[in-house]
C-alpha cells in the first residue's frame, strides 16, 4: 500500500516573533527570529486521490502563524518564569530580570517553555484540531524554524480519538 504525504513550507507560512527561553536554570536574552514554518501531513489518498488540498492546508496554518506574528510569545506554563496579570500588560520576571509588555504585544501559548520544538507542538496541536473531521489522515508533523538549518519538529498521529 503506497504512503503519501503532503507538505506546505516557508512563502506565507512565516512570522517574526519575540521570546526568550530558559534552560538549566538560566535564560536567555530576550531576542526575536524570522520563523518559518514547515507543515507534513500524511494519509490516504480521499475519493478524489488526495490526501488534502494544499490551499487549505496552507490557510489553516497562515492562519495560525498570524496569531503570532510581531508578539512576544509567552510561555505562561513555564515553572522557571513569574507571570503576573496587570490587567492590560503581563509582567515576566526572571530571577533579576523583568519586561511589562501590553497585552495586544503579547501572545500568551499554553506551553512550558517557547522552544521550537514547543512552539511546533503547538502549532500540531492546533492544526491537527482543525483536521480532526478528515477520516482519511493519518499523522502531522510540524516543523518550526529558527534561522535557516535550525529547526523543531514534532509528529502527532491523527486518529478519531485526539486527547492524547
Amino acid at each position: 500500500m503506497p504512503a503519501y504525504k503532503v507538505i506546505v513550507q516557508r512563502n506565507t507560512l512565516r512570522f517574526a516573533a519575540a521570546h526568550f527561553a530558559t534552560f538549566r536554570g538560566d535564560a536567555e536574552p530576550l531576542h526575536g527570529h524570522n520563523y518559518d514554518l514547515i507543515v507534513e501531513v500524511e494519509g490516504r489518498l480521499a475519493a478524489d486521490s488526495w490526501v488534502l488540498d494544499f490551499g487549505e492546508l496552507k490557510a489553516l496554518a497562515a492562519t495560525l502563524c498570524r496569531e503570532l506574528d510581531h508578539r512576544f510569545l509567552l510561555p505562561r506554563d513555564n515553572p522557571a518564569l513569574s507571570i503576573t496579570d496587570l490587567g492590560d500588560a503581563w509582567q515576566v520576571a526572571f530571577t533579576q530580570r523583568r519586561y511589562v509588555m501590553p497585552k495586544s504585544d503579547v501572545c500568551e501559548l499554553p506551553i512550558d517553555n517557547s522552544t521550537a520544538e514547543r512552539l511546533a507542538e503547538w502549532f500540531c496541536r492546533r492544526l491537527a484540531a482543525a483536521l480532526s473531521s478528515r477520516p482519511n489522515l493519518t499523522s502531522i508533523t510540524v516543523g518550526v524554524e529558527e534561522m535557516p538549518g535550525q529547526a523543531g519538529w514534532c509528529t502527532l498521529p491523527l486518529t478519531t480519538d485526539r486527547s492524547s
